[in-house]
């Protein structure tokens, strides 16, 4: 049943403002279906009355909120995840100042420090996703997290043997384990599925931003400050990133927003309803952290199939991108000395930002996903093939710039893409999400293997395993649109009937559980799957 609702404009009963808007009629709105349930007190705001309100003042005053939403949340986001990556791949860098040999390391000693992040990473993955639902100030749990993990991150400054620095390792994927999963969900808590995306991809891009940044302090340490005070240019670099985290942390306790039903200081109550209204609007039902309970979440998230799907196009995905956590050791190999190896990092990670944020915009604008993964993965597998098979270290170099391109936009937009596809309740997001995570850190395990050091400069068996992992990734992403495409049609159809076929087909009770992929709250609200 697709109609168009016609609300009167404020003071005005002659001219009519138009809201296209899938309506199916409810029970506790029978006398009049071109209203919002009144039961449902986000979408039925009575009072602000959101509802009634024009088109063109709904554009103009979401303009508004979104301009306040990314000056407050972005930056602080960005910075932070910039600290949470320098601190997870400063070890490669302390590689190149003698890490190696003060610890006395040997074999594959530097891989297995680089795996063992991800082991306590993902050990904490769903449970912290399920205590983040349930915390009233995100903001403190995550800014907490930091200033732990940032501790940890400067201790590693003052480890002496395999062991101790082991032991920091595993302790630092711990306490990073809620940022990322956290921050995705507070994220998917202020903006709608069309905003996600590129926003997203600024917030990723604090990655690449991170390892442009770490290759400067670390050729400015590594440079000057070894020896000084009588500690090795790597140990202050672990001193001067972590106290740096700490910093951060605080700041980021002050600044990030809670949940959109926590007061914020930078927003009226009015903006706060009316975030909470768009969010609503979007999904058709308000966006619920209490509507149900955390093992419940938890079953939902494990039986859906697509979350598997997205966590295998992860998984697949992180194989392809495990160089970031030896890229200095790559450029290494074009036979320049190391603050030249670590300069040269800049411009890769720079463009490969750049780059990545352009190439999310246009995904999030289009609502397009599948083949935009499609063709990140393709950038990667060329960049691979060419830096493994080529002699020519100029060509090799222009290579290594293939390899952020692609695999920056690529885990922003699958990740952007499951919070679209599995985006209610919030329970379920959350843990879905963390799920996805624990899947995708899950390959670094291994593929922190793919890249030693007898293996320079052609790395064959990675360009091996990245070659299977992007044709995997591939597969799932096609596989998964043909699935929601599907899904669309089926949605279509259930419009188009009248209310005695929907219940034959729905069910008596109308279906209304949360987790129906064809509820009568999505499709009242035109909710159809991007693909």
């Amino acid at each position: 049943m697709n109609r168009q609702r016609e609300v009167l404009k404020d003071g005005d009963n002659d001219q009519k403002a138009t809201i296209s808007v899938l309506e199916i009629p409810k029970p506790g709105n029978s006398e009049n279906p071109f209203l919002p349930d009144p039961q449902d007190e986000v979408l039925f705001n009575s009072q602000y009355a959101f509802h009634e309100r024009t088109e063109a003042w709904h554009e103009e005053t979401r303009k508004k909120l979104l301009k306040k939403l990314d000056s407050h949340i972005l930056p602080i986001i960005i910075v932070m995840y910039l600290m949470n990556y320098l601190d997870r791949t400063n070890l490669s860098q302390a590689r190149l100042g003698g890490l190696e040999e003060s610890l006395r390391l040997k074999g594959t000693d530097i891989n297995t420090l680089t795996s063992v992040v991800f082991i306590g990473y993902i050990m904490l993955q769903i449970p912290s996703s399920m205590i983040i639902v349930k915390v009233r100030r995100p903001s403190v749990y995550l800014g907490s997290c930091m200033a732990l993990w940032g501790l940890v991150s400067a201790l590693h400054g003052a480890t002496f043997n395999y062991a101790s620095m082991f032991i920091c390792r595993f302790l630092l994927g711990i306490l990073e384990a809620p940022f990322f999963p956290g921050i995705l969900l507070l994220l998917s808590s202020w903006y709608t599925k069309q905003e996600l995306a590129h926003r997203l991809a600024l917030f990723h891009g604090g990655s690449m931003i991170g390892s442009m940044l770490g290759g400067l302090i670390a050729a400015a340490v590594l440079g000057n400050l070894d020896q000084f005070l009588g500690f090795d240019g790597w140990r202050w670099l672990f001193f001067i990133e972590g106290f740096m985290t700490i910093a951060v942390s605080i700041t980021g306790i002050w600044l990030l927003p809670d949940h959109p039903g926590v007061p914020v200081l930078w927003l009226t109550k009015e903006e706060q309803e009316y975030a909470k209204w768009c969010l609503a609007n979007d999904v058709g039902k308000q966006d619920d952290t209490e509507a149900v309970p955390v093992k419940q979440a938890l079953w939902m998230a494990l039986t859906d199939y697509k979350v598997y799907m997205f966590g295998i196009m992860l998984h697949a995905h992180t194989v392809c991108a495990s160089f970031t956590f030896f890229f200095p050791s790559i450029v290494e190999t074009l036979g320049h000395d190391r603050v030249v190896t670590l300069l040269m990092t800049v411009p890769v990670w720079g463009f490969g930002f750049l780059f990545s944020v352009l190439f999310c915009y246009h995904a999030s604008r289009t609502n397009e996903r599948t083949f935009h993964i499609v063709f990140a993965m393709s950038i990667i597998f060329i960049g691979y093939v060419t830096l493994t098979f080529s002699d020519n270290n100029k060509i090799r170099y222009m290579a290594m710039f293939l390899l952020p391109m692609g695999s920056g936009p690529c885990v922003q937009i699958v990740m952007t893409w499951l919070s679209n596809t599995v985006s209610r309740p919030t329970a379920k997001r959350s843990t879905s999400i963390a799920l996805c995570n624990l899947m995708n850190n899950s390959a670094s395990i291994y593929a922190a293997y793919l890249f030693p050091a007898s293996d320079a400069p052609r790395y064959l068996r990675a360009t091996t395993a990245i070659t299977f992992s992007a044709i995997l990734c591939i597969i799932m992403a096609l596989s998964m649109r043909s699935i929601l495409l599907a899904q669309n049609k089926r949605l279509d159809r259930l419009n188009n009937m009248d209310e005695e076929e929907r219940q034959a087909l729905l069910g008596e009770d109308g279906n209304e559980d949360y987790d129906d992929e064809y509820s009568p709250d999505k499709m009242a609200k035109g909710f159809r799957y991007i693909v």
